[in-house]
C-alpha cells in the first residue's frame, strides 16, 4: 500500500530465513520512510524480532536483500550498521552489569582523545548526563547497572540508541518495563526525532502506544507479511484479527468464584531505601493488584515475600502461620510461585531446553529412587506446553532460541507446575502479544476458580483494571492506598501513585 510518506530509507524485499528447519521469515518485504513511525506488530513468533536482528547485522538472511539509503546490505555485522546508521533497542537488555551507566552507553566508543590508551572518563560522563537529563531520567551516570531495576536499566539502553545519532531506530518492546510517566517522556522524544528526519520502527504489544505514536502499522503472523496500511484506518479489532487471525471479543475474563480465606498475610514489612510498613491480606480466589510508578517498592515488595531479599521488619503469615521465608526454595515448599518481571536476568538458563526450564521447580515431584524419571518429567513438561500453547521446535529447544513471548510462558508453567497456593505475577505479560495476553489473563482466571490467590504487579493499569478484585497502591516505597469496588479507576490510582510525589 502506498504510504504518505514519499523518501524511502530502507527496503526490505523478500527476506526468509529459518532456524533449524522452522521457517521464522516467508518471503517478508517491509518498506521505511525517512520522518516515519512505523509499527511492526503481529504475536510471538511472527517473525518481528528476527527481521530486526537481521536488519541489525545479528542473523544472516537465507534470501532476499535489504536496501539502506540506496545501497544494498550485504555481509556485516552490528558493528557495520551502527556505523551505517541503524540502532537498535532489543527487547532483552544487553548490559554489562559491573559497568557504570556511561560506560554501557558508550561501550565501544569511548573517548580516547586525551592520549592513546587513556579513556577521557569525563567526556562520556559529560555525554551521558545530557541524554539522561533529554529523557527526565534522574540517574547518576557513575552508577553500576548492576544498581538499577529492570525499567532503569531499560531507560539506559534508549539512551544508548538514541546517542548514536542513527538514521534508523528499531524499538523492539521499548516501554515493557516503563510506568507511563516514563512512556511519555519516550514518545516526547519519539517525535523529536521524528521531526529530524529519523525514521523508527516500532515493535510494541500494546495498542493504546500503537494508536497514539504510530503513522504506519505492519503487520506478519507466523513469519508472512499479512499487510501494511496507515495507523489512522485500523481499529483494534481489525488489527487484532489480522494479527491472530481470530477475534478476541473478551480481552479480561472475569472469575466467578468467590474469595475465600485469606492465605496470606503480611504485617508491617520493611527493607531500607525500598519499601516500609507494608500490609496487606490476600485471600484464596482472589487478584490483588500491586500498582505505582517506576521505582514505587512493588517488585521489591514481591521479592521479599518470596525470599529472594531479606526483610528487615515487619512478619509473614502463611494461613495464619508465622514463616521466615529466608530463599526461593522455601518459598516454593510453602506454597507460593514467583514470575519475575525479568525473565533473563531471573528466570531461565539460556542453553537449557524448555522441558528442563519448566520442571526446574518441580523435579522432587519427579523422583523414583533418588533418580529423576525422565517418562514423568516430559509428560509435565508436554502437558504444560500444550496447555500453555508454547510454540516451539520440541521440548528440548534451548531456551534462548525461543521468542521472548514464548520463554514468558515457560517460566509461568515452571511456576505452575510447583502447584503453588499463591502466584506472584511482575509483570507477566511484559513482551507478550495480543493473543498470548489473552491466554495469560484466561490462565489467571482459572487459577483463582481453583482457589489460588494472585498477587499481580503491573505497570498496564488496563491490566490492573480488568482482572484486579482489590488494589494496593505504592508510592516511594510507601502504602497510600487499598482499592476495592468502584474505588478502582485510572483516575484514583494515579492519584495515589503520585501522592508523595508532589
Amino acid at each position: 500500500m502506498e504510504s504518505p510518506f514519499s523518501n524511502p530509507i530502507l527496503l526490505v524485499k523478500s527476506l526468509s530465513k529459518s532456524f533449524g528447519g522452522i521457517k521464522a521469515l516467508d518471503e517478508v518485504s517491509f518498506t521505511l520512510h525517512r520522518g516515519e513511525v512505523h509499527a511492526l506488530m503481529g504475536e510471538n513468533g511472527a517473525g518481528k524480532s528476527t527481521l530486526m536482528r537481521i536488519l541489525m547485522g545479528l542473523e544472516k538472511a537465507d534470501s532476499g536483500e535489504i536496501i539502506f539509503d540506496g545501497k544494498n546490505l550485504e555481509n556485516r555485522d552490528q558493528r557495520n550498521s551502527l556505523t551505517r546508521g541503524i540502532s537498535m533497542i532489543h527487547q532483552e537488555l544487553q548490559v554489562v552489569p559491573e559497568l557504570t551507566v556511561a560506560e554501557n552507553i558508550f561501550l565501544g566508543r569511548e573517548d580516547t582523545r586525551w592520549l592513546p590508551g587513556w579513556l577521557n572518563d569525563r567526556g562520556i560522563y559529560q555525554k551521558t548526563k545530557a541524554l539522561l537529563a533529554n529523557l527526565d531520567v534522574a540517574l547518576d551516570a557513575r552508577t553500576k547497572m548492576k544498581n538499577l531495576s529492570v525499567a532503569e536499566m531499560q531507560m539506559v539502553e534508549i539512551a544508548k540508541a538514541i546517542s548514536h545519532e542513527a538514521e534508523v531506530i528499531i524499538m523492539d518492546e521499548p516501554t515493557s518495563a516503563l510506568s507511563d510517566k516514563e512512556v511519555a517522556v519516550l514518545f516526547r522524544v519519539i517525535r523529536g526525532l521524528k521531526a529530524k528526519g529519523v525514521a523508527i520502527v516500532y515493535i510494541s504489544h500494546k495498542m493504546e502506544e500503537i494508536a497514539q505514536i504510530a503513522d504506519t502499522i505492519t503487520v506478519l503472523r507466523d513469519g508472512k507479511y499479512v499487510g501494511t496500511k496507515p495507523a489512522a484506518e485500523l481499529d483494534q479489532k481489525t488489527l487484532i484479527t489480522m494479527m491472530v487471525g481470530r477475534t478476541i471479543d473478551s480481552l479480561f475474563p472475569k472469575a466467578t468464584g468467590q474469595k475465600g480465606e485469606v492465605v496470606l498475610s503480611v504485617k508491617n514489612l520493611g527493607i531500607p531505601g525500598k519499601f516500609h510498613n507494608i500490609s496487606f491480606d490476600l485471600h484464596a480466589g482472589e487478584v490483588l493488584g500491586l500498582a505505582g510508578l517506576m521505582g514505587a517498592g512493588r517488585t521489591e515488595v514481591a521479592r521479599a515475600i518470596f525470599g529472594l531479599d531479606r526483610l528487615a521488619e515487619g512478619e509473614v503469615f502463611l494461613k495464619k502461620e508465622k514463616m521466615a521465608i529466608r530463599s526461593p526454595e522455601e518459598a516454593i515448599r510453602c506454597g507460593i510461585g514467583y514470575v519475575s518481571e525479568d525473565r533473563k536476568g531471573w528466570g531461565y538458563v539460556p542453553g537449557m531446553s524448555v522441558q528442563h526450564s519448566m520442571t526446574l521447580s518441580s523435579l522432587r515431584d519427579h523422583l523414583q529412587r533418588g533418580f529423576i524419571d525422565a517418562k514423568s518429567e516430559r509428560a509435565a513438561a508436554s502437558q504444560m506446553a500444550a496447555d500453555l500453547r508454547i510454540k516451539t521446535a520440541g521440548l528440548f529447544q534451548p531456551m534462548r532460541q525461543l521468542s521472548g513471548g514464548n520463554q514468558q510462558k515457560v517460566l509461568v508453567g515452571k511456576t505452575l507446575l510447583a502447584n503453588p497456593e499463591i502466584v506472584i505475577f511482575d509483570e507477566p505479560t511484559r513482551g507478550i502479544d495480543i493473543g498470548a495476553k489473552h491466554e495469560i489473563y484466561k490462565l489467571i482466571q482459572q487459577l483463582t476458580e481453583r482457589r489460588i490467590a494472585v498477587l499481580l504487579i503491573s505497570s498496564e493499569l488496563p491490566e490492573i483494571l480488568g482482572l484486579c478484585d482489590r488494589v494496593m497502591v505504592l508510592s516511594q516505597g510507601r502504602q497510600t492506598a487499598m482499592l476495592s469496588g468502584e474505588e478502582i479507576s485510572q483516575e484514583t490510582i494515579m492519584q495515589h501513585a503520585i501522592q508523595r510525589q508532589e
